[in-house]
């Protein structure tokens, strides 16, 4: 251990600051790595035809002899996306609970990983991976089986909350266990990284539990179908629909192929407490009334593809939005959601739906700590440094300021981004240099083949069209014999734009006398100049700038004469 002590402790995020989303952060210490959680986060609206994005881990690939395990801090797929895509790159040792390993296990089995090493830790558990001794310290969050970590490394122990919330009435019954984290404060934490997602938010967060009182006061008054949609992950929310709808002699049937796996990872694991006979097929609902009636369904953010959208759009096999039927929307839109959000909202309007949501009535509750509860957090583990984590930009400085307020000098705390290599010793904390990093795109089951070249195509497509130029010339003369002939998609519709493309044809064919009197026979020269002058031609005339693709194809005359 005594040459361990030369090295600097370093913190590398490699997602999850400067948004909400795709979680990831390495703790080095000379040869020995760990990394705490493995994240995804969903495509913004730029990011035409993507399904989900994860981190660039090039560094944890360089480096993948050092690393001793992921630690999971608990389930939500901004936490746990990543791991099929990373353990197929490396395969290292996985650590977390009970459902939050069930939650992984499910996603392997999907992307046919069989040899992963999944390790099922506790709250109260310290394992030892390398020079470093994790302590998991149970928490509160929107899932079952949250915990915080303390890991103690040569220089000192540092302290992560993962995603938190401090309730006192949490529907499993088990409190955050503060007293850890106090425990820990008083022998002394070199560095602190907390959850900052509603840090912009006074006072403390709403008990889970009220929101299934809400429930039963809507359950009790309607005599509706019910339909509730959440994240699949949401676990504890999942449990109070099926009270108030055993309560009030409902029949459950769970709709979205996440929200399924999910429910079926949970019940056999003992999280999901369901009378027998509550639970049915899709199938069966036509045998029943409305008011017997509870859907749960995945599509709470407006997901194209999700259960609830292809319901609202007729879309869906088994189910359809109809008249005087009630949805809740239980949870709040992420960042960058709320349009996709709205749109359900006013589909399910159109169809004669009453709609409970957010800002109509609180039919959700976060499971991210507020201010109050964050300055708590910080004197009770009392740091030395401070790092802000999970969280936008604006998010980690009102954290950074909280901490201030809380007595921890300025200099002590470094507001990160993504890439950064932070370095502590016992007395200071720094920025020193960067590592690769950023977003690797997931498209189907192509993993980083798209990159912001294919983007900028898509988004050309998409606002502007294409337009196909097709002309045939002579092998070895480059006499036009045929076209040019002009296909238009997403661009105009020629049949009432003839004139148009005619004009665009004459344009091309000035292109090509230029080239043959400039004696031009490269193919590529040729699509270059057809391109620049039908652009600009199209430009001066309607103002806009479609995407130009020229078809050169090139005839040998010979071979049809023989």
């Amino acid at each position: 251990m005594a040459t361990e002590k030369k090295h600097k402790l370093k913190i590398i995020p490699l997602g999850g600051l400067g948004e909400i989303g795709k979680n990831m952060t390495v703790i080095e210490y000379g040869s020995n790595i760990v990394v705490i959680d493995c994240g995804m986060s969903f495509p913004d609206d730029e990011m035409l035809g993507i399904d989900i994005v994860i981190p660039d881990i090039t560094y944890l690939i360089k480096n993948k002899d050092k690393i001793k395990g992921i630690l999971l801090t608990h389930g939500h797929e901004d936490h746990i996306g990543n791991i099929p895509y990373l353990l197929k790159k490396i395969n290292v040792p996985i650590y977390g609970t009970r459902l939050t390993l069930g939650l992984v296990g499910n996603k392997l089995l999907e992307h046919k990983i069989e040899d992963a090493s999944l390790n099922v830790v506790e709250a109260g558990q310290t394992i030892n991976l390398g020079c470093f001794n994790v302590t998991f310290i149970s928490s509160n969050h929107s899932i079952p089986d949250s915990v915080g970590m303390a890991i103690n490394t040569p220089i000192g122990t540092i302290i992560h909350t993962g995603d938190f919330k401090i309730d006192f009435t949490p529907i499993n019954g088990e409190v955050i266990d503060l007293g850890t984290f106090s425990e820990f404060g008083k022998k002394g934490v070199l560095l602190l990284m907390s959850d900052s997602t509603n840090v912009e938010r006074s006072g403390f967060s709403v008990s889970e539990r009220t929101i299934g009182d809400k429930f039963l006061d809507v359950f009790k008054e309607s005599q509706s179908r019910i339909l509730v949609a959440t994240f699949a992950s949401n676990v504890h929310r999942v449990q109070q629909v099926i009270n108030a709808a055993v309560m009030y002699g409902r029949k459950v049937a769970i709709s979205g192929r996440s929200m399924i796996n999910t429910v079926k990872v949970a019940q056999e694991l003992g999280y999901l407490d369901i009378p027998e006979g509550t639970l049915i097929n899709a199938n069966e609902l036509k045998g029943l009334k409305d008011n017997e009636i509870v859907i749960v369904t995945t599509g709470s953010q407006g997901e194209p593809m999700s259960a609830l959208t292809r319901m609202a759009n007729n879309d869906h096999k088994k189910i359809q939005i109809k008249s005087g039927d009630l949805v809740i929307i239980s949870a709040s839109a992420i960042p960058g959601n709320e349009k996709t959000v709205s749109r359900v909202i006013n589909m399910l309007y159109e169809k004669g739906a009453t709609v409970l949501y957010d800002a109509v009535t609180q039919v959700h509750v976060s499971g991210h700590a507020r201010r109050d509860e964050l300055k708590l957090m910080l004197s009770l583990v009392k740091p030395k440094f401070f790092i802000p984590v999970h969280g936008e930009y604006r998010h980690l400085v009102q954290h950074a300021r909280l901490s201030e307020e809380m007595g921890i000098p300025k200099e002590n705390t470094i507001i990160g981004k993504n890439g950064d290599v932070i370095e502590i010793t016992s007395k200071s904390i720094v920025k020193n240099g960067s590592v690769t990093s950023g977003n690797i795109l997931v498209d189907g089951l192509g993993v980083g083949d798209v990159g912001n070249i294919v983007l900028r195509d898509r988004k050309l497509l998409s606002e502007n069209g294409l337009i196909i130029v097709v002309l045939s010339i002579e092998k070895g003369t480059g006499k036009v014999l045929a076209g040019p002939e002009i296909v238009s998609r997403g661009f105009i519709y020629v049949r009432e734009n003839i004139d148009l493309i005619e004009e665009s044809k004459s344009v091309v064919r000035k292109a090509l006398n230029k080239c043959e009197e400039t004696n031009v026979k490269e193919w590529n020269n040729i699509k270059m100049i057809i391109k620049d002058a039908l652009s600009s031609f199209i430009y001066e005339k309607i103002k806009r700038n479609p995407m130009i693709l020229p078809i050169i194809i090139e005839v040998d005359v010979e071979d049809f004469t023989q």
